[in-house]
Protein backbone atom coordinates (compact mmCIF):
# COMPACT_ATOMS: atom_id res chain seq x y z
CA UNK A 1 0.00 0.00 0.00
CA UNK A 2 0.97 3.24 -0.50
CA UNK A 3 2.61 5.68 1.91
CA UNK A 4 0.29 8.42 2.84
CA UNK A 5 -0.81 11.93 4.07
CA UNK A 6 -3.86 13.64 5.29
CA UNK A 7 -7.19 12.90 3.85
CA UNK A 8 -8.85 16.47 2.74
CA UNK A 9 -12.38 17.11 1.87
CA UNK A 10 -11.87 21.16 0.59
CA UNK A 11 -9.51 23.34 0.16
CA UNK A 12 -7.63 22.15 -2.24
CA UNK A 13 -7.99 25.58 -4.41
CA UNK A 14 -5.96 27.68 -1.74
CA UNK A 15 -3.10 25.15 -1.06
CA UNK A 16 -3.32 24.76 -5.21
CA UNK A 17 -3.30 28.84 -5.80
CA UNK A 18 0.04 29.20 -3.22
CA UNK A 19 1.65 26.42 -5.09
CA UNK A 20 1.40 27.73 -8.39
CA UNK A 21 2.60 31.68 -6.73
CA UNK A 22 5.77 29.98 -5.64
CA UNK A 23 4.29 30.62 -1.90
CA UNK A 24 4.26 26.97 -0.80
CA UNK A 25 5.81 23.63 -2.31
CA UNK A 26 6.50 20.24 -1.51
CA UNK A 27 4.50 17.48 -0.49
CA UNK A 28 1.34 19.02 0.96
CA UNK A 29 1.32 21.32 -1.99
CA UNK A 30 1.21 18.22 -4.31
CA UNK A 31 -1.39 16.29 -2.65
CA UNK A 32 -3.81 19.27 -2.72
CA UNK A 33 -2.89 20.02 -6.69
CA UNK A 34 -4.61 16.44 -7.06
CA UNK A 35 -7.63 17.50 -6.21
CA UNK A 36 -8.23 13.66 -4.81
CA UNK A 37 -9.98 12.82 -1.80
CA UNK A 38 -7.91 10.87 0.40
CA UNK A 39 -8.75 7.61 3.01
CA UNK A 40 -8.13 5.39 5.75
CA UNK A 41 -5.77 2.26 5.75
CA UNK A 42 -6.81 -1.37 6.93
CA UNK A 43 -4.33 -0.80 10.18
CA UNK A 44 -6.43 2.70 11.09
CA UNK A 45 -9.44 1.14 10.16
CA UNK A 46 -8.80 -1.49 12.82
CA UNK A 47 -7.09 0.21 15.50
CA UNK A 48 -10.89 2.56 15.25
CA UNK A 49 -12.85 -0.95 15.79
CA UNK A 50 -10.58 -2.15 18.25
CA UNK A 51 -10.48 1.04 20.43
CA UNK A 52 -14.34 0.80 19.91
CA UNK A 53 -14.57 -2.72 21.29
CA UNK A 54 -12.95 -2.11 24.00
CA UNK A 55 -14.06 0.95 25.36
CA UNK A 56 -17.55 -1.38 25.21
CA UNK A 57 -15.62 -4.26 27.09
CA UNK A 58 -14.91 -1.98 29.60
CA UNK A 59 -17.32 1.03 30.10
CA UNK A 60 -20.76 -1.08 28.99
CA UNK A 61 -21.21 1.53 26.37
CA UNK A 62 -19.24 1.88 22.31
CA UNK A 63 -18.30 5.22 21.22
CA UNK A 64 -20.08 6.12 17.75
CA UNK A 65 -18.33 7.72 16.25
CA UNK A 66 -14.56 6.66 17.58
CA UNK A 67 -12.07 8.72 17.43
CA UNK A 68 -8.22 7.92 16.88
CA UNK A 69 -4.92 9.59 16.93
CA UNK A 70 -2.01 8.61 14.10
CA UNK A 71 0.89 8.27 13.98
CA UNK A 72 1.52 12.37 12.39
CA UNK A 73 -1.64 13.97 15.33
CA UNK A 74 -4.56 13.43 12.80
CA UNK A 75 -7.52 12.67 14.86
CA UNK A 76 -10.65 11.04 12.46
CA UNK A 77 -13.56 9.86 13.27
CA UNK A 78 -15.40 6.30 12.10
CA UNK A 79 -18.81 5.44 12.33
CA UNK A 80 -19.56 1.83 13.74
CA UNK A 81 -21.03 -0.29 10.98
CA UNK A 82 -21.46 -3.16 13.62
CA UNK A 83 -21.50 -3.20 17.48
CA UNK A 84 -21.98 -6.80 19.77
CA UNK A 85 -21.32 -6.96 23.42
CA UNK A 86 -21.24 -10.10 25.10
CA UNK A 87 -22.95 -11.24 28.48
CA UNK A 88 -20.56 -10.40 31.64
CA UNK A 89 -18.53 -8.45 29.03
CA UNK A 90 -16.25 -10.84 28.39
CA UNK A 91 -15.87 -9.87 24.83
CA UNK A 92 -16.91 -7.28 22.39
CA UNK A 93 -16.75 -6.51 19.02
CA UNK A 94 -17.02 -3.59 16.62
CA UNK A 95 -16.97 -2.93 12.72
CA UNK A 96 -15.40 -0.35 10.51
CA UNK A 97 -16.56 0.11 6.80
CA UNK A 98 -13.13 1.00 5.00
CA UNK A 99 -13.04 4.07 3.18
CA UNK A 100 -10.17 4.40 0.40
CA UNK A 101 -11.01 7.83 -0.87
CA UNK A 102 -10.43 8.28 -4.58
CA UNK A 103 -7.66 5.46 -4.34
CA UNK A 104 -8.98 2.36 -6.70
CA UNK A 105 -7.79 0.30 -3.41
CA UNK A 106 -9.48 -3.79 -3.64
CA UNK A 107 -10.16 -3.07 0.09
CA UNK A 108 -12.59 0.16 -0.56
CA UNK A 109 -15.60 -0.69 1.54
CA UNK A 110 -14.34 -3.78 3.10
CA UNK A 111 -15.94 -4.21 6.99
CA UNK A 112 -13.39 -4.21 9.54
CA UNK A 113 -14.01 -6.06 12.45
CA UNK A 114 -12.04 -6.24 15.63
CA UNK A 115 -12.89 -8.59 18.41
CA UNK A 116 -11.40 -8.12 21.69
CA UNK A 117 -11.86 -10.66 24.53
CA UNK A 118 -10.26 -10.61 28.25
CA UNK A 119 -6.95 -12.34 29.05
CA UNK A 120 -5.82 -13.05 32.69
CA UNK A 121 -3.10 -10.23 34.07
CA UNK A 122 0.25 -10.22 32.54
CA UNK A 123 -0.88 -11.24 28.72
CA UNK A 124 -0.44 -8.19 27.38
CA UNK A 125 -1.87 -7.45 23.74
CA UNK A 126 -2.11 -10.60 22.11
CA UNK A 127 -3.17 -10.51 17.97
CA UNK A 128 -4.90 -13.21 16.29
CA UNK A 129 -5.94 -13.46 12.74
CA UNK A 130 -9.39 -13.93 12.70
CA UNK A 131 -11.64 -15.04 9.35
CA UNK A 132 -10.10 -12.77 6.10
CA UNK A 133 -7.26 -11.72 7.90
CA UNK A 134 -4.22 -13.81 6.19
CA UNK A 135 -1.19 -15.35 8.24
CA UNK A 136 2.45 -15.43 7.64
CA UNK A 137 3.46 -18.72 5.99
CA UNK A 138 7.14 -17.94 4.35
CA UNK A 139 10.05 -15.55 5.69
CA UNK A 140 11.14 -12.20 4.22
CA UNK A 141 8.72 -10.18 5.96
CA UNK A 142 8.39 -7.50 8.66
CA UNK A 143 6.86 -10.66 10.75
CA UNK A 144 7.82 -13.88 11.26
CA UNK A 145 6.43 -16.76 10.42
CA UNK A 146 2.97 -18.04 11.69
CA UNK A 147 2.12 -14.20 12.63
CA UNK A 148 -0.98 -13.27 11.44
CA UNK A 149 -0.75 -10.32 8.71
CA UNK A 150 -1.18 -7.64 11.00
CA UNK A 151 1.69 -5.30 10.61
CA UNK A 152 3.87 -3.67 12.78
CA UNK A 153 2.60 -0.07 12.38
CA UNK A 154 -1.25 -1.10 13.01
CA UNK A 155 0.16 -2.93 15.98
CA UNK A 156 1.49 -0.40 17.73
CA UNK A 157 -1.05 2.17 16.97
CA UNK A 158 -3.65 -0.67 18.55
CA UNK A 159 -1.91 -1.38 21.67
CA UNK A 160 -1.23 2.41 22.16
CA UNK A 161 -4.91 3.02 21.82
CA UNK A 162 -6.10 -0.05 23.85
CA UNK A 163 -3.14 1.57 26.78
CA UNK A 164 -5.34 4.80 26.81
CA UNK A 165 -8.70 3.27 27.15
CA UNK A 166 -7.06 0.49 29.58
CA UNK A 167 -5.99 3.88 31.74
CA UNK A 168 -9.52 5.47 31.50
CA UNK A 169 -11.92 2.98 32.66
CA UNK A 170 -9.15 0.77 34.99
CA UNK A 171 -8.63 -2.22 32.80
CA UNK A 172 -5.46 -3.85 32.77
CA UNK A 173 -4.77 -3.87 29.44
CA UNK A 174 -4.30 -8.01 29.02
CA UNK A 175 -6.69 -8.80 25.88
CA UNK A 176 -6.86 -10.81 22.61
CA UNK A 177 -7.55 -8.33 19.87
CA UNK A 178 -8.60 -10.54 16.67
CA UNK A 179 -8.86 -8.69 13.74
CA UNK A 180 -11.24 -10.00 10.71
CA UNK A 181 -12.28 -8.38 7.02
CA UNK A 182 -15.68 -9.80 6.11
CA UNK A 183 -14.60 -11.39 2.25
CA UNK A 184 -10.78 -10.76 3.37
CA UNK A 185 -10.23 -14.06 1.77
CA UNK A 186 -12.06 -13.75 -1.61
CA UNK A 187 -10.37 -10.17 -2.03
CA UNK A 188 -7.01 -11.05 -1.14
CA UNK A 189 -6.95 -13.33 -4.54
CA UNK A 190 -6.91 -9.73 -6.36
CA UNK A 191 -3.19 -8.90 -4.25
CA UNK A 192 0.02 -10.29 -3.98
CA UNK A 193 -0.21 -11.61 -0.76
CA UNK A 194 -0.92 -15.45 -1.95
CA UNK A 195 2.44 -15.06 -4.02
CA UNK A 196 3.87 -13.24 -0.91
CA UNK A 197 3.19 -16.65 1.68
CA UNK A 198 0.04 -14.57 3.15
CA UNK A 199 -2.72 -17.06 3.04
CA UNK A 200 -5.99 -17.69 4.22
CA UNK A 201 -6.66 -13.34 3.47
CA UNK A 202 -5.38 -9.74 3.40
CA UNK A 203 -2.86 -8.12 5.73
CA UNK A 204 -3.79 -5.52 7.70
CA UNK A 205 -1.38 -2.18 6.71
CA UNK A 206 -0.81 1.30 6.95
CA UNK A 207 2.41 3.29 8.18
CA UNK A 208 0.49 6.63 8.10
CA UNK A 209 -2.80 5.51 8.76
CA UNK A 210 -3.84 7.24 5.26
CA UNK A 211 -4.39 6.24 1.83
CA UNK A 212 -2.91 8.94 -0.69
CA UNK A 213 -5.22 8.51 -3.74
CA UNK A 214 -3.34 7.49 -7.09
CA UNK A 215 -4.48 9.04 -10.30
CA UNK A 216 -1.58 8.46 -12.80
CA UNK A 217 -2.95 11.93 -14.81
CA UNK A 218 -2.93 14.25 -11.40
CA UNK A 219 -0.33 12.65 -9.74
CA UNK A 220 1.90 13.43 -12.50
CA UNK A 221 0.94 16.92 -12.86
CA UNK A 222 1.18 17.18 -9.05
CA UNK A 223 4.99 16.16 -9.89
CA UNK A 224 5.40 18.58 -12.03
CA UNK A 225 4.02 21.26 -10.17
CA UNK A 226 6.10 20.42 -7.43
CA UNK A 227 9.35 20.79 -10.00
CA UNK A 228 8.42 23.82 -11.00
CA UNK A 229 7.42 25.92 -7.65
CA UNK A 230 11.18 24.41 -6.66
CA UNK A 231 12.15 25.64 -9.63
CA UNK A 232 10.50 29.14 -8.84
CA UNK A 233 12.05 28.86 -5.45
CA UNK A 234 15.35 28.75 -6.30
CA UNK A 235 16.31 25.26 -5.01
CA UNK A 236 18.79 23.74 -6.51
CA UNK A 237 18.73 20.20 -5.28
CA UNK A 238 15.43 18.67 -5.14
CA UNK A 239 14.78 14.71 -3.75
CA UNK A 240 12.25 12.55 -5.59
CA UNK A 241 10.69 10.40 -2.70
CA UNK A 242 8.34 7.32 -2.65
CA UNK A 243 6.58 8.09 0.28
CA UNK A 244 6.29 9.68 3.71
CA UNK A 245 8.91 7.48 5.08
CA UNK A 246 11.64 7.99 2.57
CA UNK A 247 10.79 12.38 2.74
CA UNK A 248 12.16 11.98 6.23
CA UNK A 249 15.10 9.95 5.13
CA UNK A 250 15.97 12.75 2.54
CA UNK A 251 15.04 15.82 4.62
CA UNK A 252 17.70 13.93 7.81
CA UNK A 253 20.12 12.86 5.12
CA UNK A 254 20.35 16.49 2.85
CA UNK A 255 18.53 19.00 5.13
CA UNK A 256 15.99 19.94 2.32
CA UNK A 257 13.28 22.36 2.73
CA UNK A 258 9.95 21.47 2.39
CA UNK A 259 9.56 22.48 -1.14
CA UNK A 260 12.79 20.97 -2.45
CA UNK A 261 10.38 17.49 -1.63
CA UNK A 262 8.94 15.58 -4.40
CA UNK A 263 6.38 13.19 -3.83
CA UNK A 264 7.31 10.66 -6.48
CA UNK A 265 5.17 8.16 -5.31
CA UNK A 266 5.52 4.58 -7.99
CA UNK A 267 6.23 7.84 -10.78
CA UNK A 268 9.97 7.46 -11.22
CA UNK A 269 9.28 8.48 -14.97
CA UNK A 270 7.52 11.27 -14.47
CA UNK A 271 10.03 13.60 -12.48
CA UNK A 272 13.07 12.13 -14.50
CA UNK A 273 11.41 12.61 -17.64
CA UNK A 274 10.19 16.20 -16.13
CA UNK A 275 13.52 17.64 -14.53
CA UNK A 276 15.16 16.24 -18.28
CA UNK A 277 13.46 19.30 -19.26
CA UNK A 278 13.26 21.45 -16.52
CA UNK A 279 17.04 20.53 -14.50
CA UNK A 280 17.88 21.46 -11.26
CA UNK A 281 21.80 20.61 -10.63
CA UNK A 282 20.84 17.62 -8.23
CA UNK A 283 18.69 14.95 -7.83
CA UNK A 284 17.97 12.63 -4.59
CA UNK A 285 16.23 9.68 -5.61
CA UNK A 286 14.73 8.39 -2.28
CA UNK A 287 12.75 5.41 -1.54
CA UNK A 288 12.52 1.81 -0.20
CA UNK A 289 14.85 -1.13 -1.42
CA UNK A 290 12.37 -2.87 -3.29
CA UNK A 291 11.26 0.16 -5.58
CA UNK A 292 14.48 1.37 -6.20
CA UNK A 293 15.52 -2.58 -6.93
CA UNK A 294 12.77 -2.20 -10.19
CA UNK A 295 14.03 1.41 -11.11
CA UNK A 296 17.39 -0.35 -11.17
CA UNK A 297 16.05 -2.89 -13.30
CA UNK A 298 14.80 -0.05 -15.75
CA UNK A 299 11.35 0.52 -14.97
CA UNK A 300 10.08 3.94 -14.87
CA UNK A 301 6.12 3.05 -12.93
CA UNK A 302 7.10 1.21 -9.51
CA UNK A 303 3.61 0.55 -8.69
CA UNK A 304 3.58 -3.60 -8.05
CA UNK A 305 0.45 -3.88 -10.77
CA UNK A 306 2.77 -2.68 -13.10
CA UNK A 307 6.44 -4.21 -12.43
CA UNK A 308 7.72 -6.57 -10.18
CA UNK A 309 10.91 -7.45 -8.05
CA UNK A 310 12.81 -9.13 -10.52
CA UNK A 311 15.18 -11.40 -7.95
CA UNK A 312 17.50 -13.19 -10.79
CA UNK A 313 18.06 -9.20 -11.72
CA UNK A 314 18.95 -9.12 -8.31
CA UNK A 315 20.93 -12.52 -8.03
CA UNK A 316 23.36 -11.12 -11.09
CA UNK A 317 23.91 -8.00 -8.91
CA UNK A 318 24.56 -9.67 -5.94
CA UNK A 319 27.53 -11.79 -8.48
CA UNK A 320 28.69 -8.22 -9.15
CA UNK A 321 28.92 -7.76 -5.63
CA UNK A 322 30.59 -11.00 -4.60
CA UNK A 323 28.50 -13.64 -3.84
CA UNK A 324 29.07 -17.40 -4.35
CA UNK A 325 26.65 -18.83 -6.58
CA UNK A 326 25.09 -20.66 -3.55
CA UNK A 327 24.06 -17.19 -2.26
CA UNK A 328 23.33 -15.82 -5.91
CA UNK A 329 20.74 -18.76 -5.72
CA UNK A 330 18.98 -18.27 -2.88
CA UNK A 331 18.99 -14.51 -3.86
CA UNK A 332 16.74 -15.86 -7.00
CA UNK A 333 14.26 -17.98 -4.96
CA UNK A 334 14.13 -15.23 -2.15
CA UNK A 335 10.49 -14.54 -0.92
CA UNK A 336 10.83 -10.70 -1.16
CA UNK A 337 13.55 -8.01 -1.91
CA UNK A 338 13.80 -7.51 1.35
CA UNK A 339 14.89 -11.06 1.98
CA UNK A 340 17.36 -11.43 -0.67
CA UNK A 341 18.53 -7.97 1.00
CA UNK A 342 19.11 -9.61 4.58
CA UNK A 343 20.72 -12.70 3.08
CA UNK A 344 23.31 -10.36 0.88
CA UNK A 345 23.44 -8.18 4.16
CA UNK A 346 24.10 -11.46 6.37
CA UNK A 347 26.67 -12.52 3.54
CA UNK A 348 28.75 -8.96 3.34
CA UNK A 349 27.59 -8.62 -0.42
CA UNK A 350 26.64 -5.18 -0.36
CA UNK A 351 23.32 -5.60 -2.49
CA UNK A 352 22.24 -2.13 -1.35
CA UNK A 353 24.63 -0.19 -3.02
CA UNK A 354 24.37 -2.06 -5.85
CA UNK A 355 20.74 -1.24 -6.66
CA UNK A 356 21.24 2.02 -5.51
CA UNK A 357 23.93 2.57 -7.60
CA UNK A 358 22.64 0.53 -11.07
CA UNK A 359 19.11 2.97 -9.85
CA UNK A 360 21.63 5.96 -10.36
CA UNK A 361 22.76 4.93 -13.46
CA UNK A 362 19.17 3.99 -14.94
CA UNK A 363 18.01 7.51 -13.87
CA UNK A 364 21.18 9.79 -15.43
CA UNK A 365 19.87 7.38 -18.59
CA UNK A 366 16.47 8.53 -18.95
CA UNK A 367 18.31 12.21 -17.82
CA UNK A 368 19.74 11.95 -21.22
CA UNK A 369 22.74 14.11 -20.75
CA UNK A 370 20.69 16.74 -18.77
CA UNK A 371 22.80 18.56 -16.26
CA UNK A 372 21.38 16.90 -12.98
CA UNK A 373 23.53 15.04 -10.43
CA UNK A 374 21.56 12.24 -9.64
CA UNK A 375 22.32 9.94 -6.51
CA UNK A 376 20.54 7.53 -5.02
CA UNK A 377 19.18 6.51 -1.01
CA UNK A 378 17.58 2.97 -0.49
CA UNK A 379 15.50 2.37 3.18
CA UNK A 380 14.31 -0.73 4.23
CA UNK A 381 10.48 -0.58 5.75
CA UNK A 382 11.76 0.56 9.17
CA UNK A 383 13.56 4.03 7.10
CA UNK A 384 16.96 2.70 7.72
CA UNK A 385 19.18 3.38 4.73
CA UNK A 386 20.31 0.05 3.75
CA UNK A 387 21.98 1.67 0.31
CA UNK A 388 23.82 4.86 -1.46
CA UNK A 389 25.30 5.47 -4.45
CA UNK A 390 26.93 8.88 -4.47
CA UNK A 391 26.00 11.90 -6.84
CA UNK A 392 27.17 11.51 -10.37
CA UNK A 393 26.53 13.65 -13.25
CA UNK A 394 26.38 13.18 -17.01
CA UNK A 395 29.54 11.73 -18.75
CA UNK A 396 30.70 10.35 -15.31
Amino acid sequence: MAEAQPKGTGGAGGAEDRAASGGAGGRSAQLAHTGLRHGWTTGACATAASTAAYTALLSGDFPDPVTITLPKGQTPSFALAVEELAPARTRAMAGVVKDAGDDPDVTHGALIRSTVRVLPAGSGVVFKAGPGVGTVTRPGLPLDVGEPAINPVPRQLIREHLAQVAARYGGSGDVEVEISVDHGEEIARSTWNPRLGILGGLSILGTTGIVVPYSCSAWIDSIRRGVDVARAAGRRHVAGCTGSTSEKVAVAVHKLPDDALLDMGDFAGAVLKYIRRHPVERLTVCGGFAKLSKLAAGHLDLHSARSQVNKEFLAELARRGGADEALATAVAEANTGLAALQMCTAAGVPLGDLVAATARDEALAVLRGAPVAVDVICIDRAGLVVGQAEPRGPGA
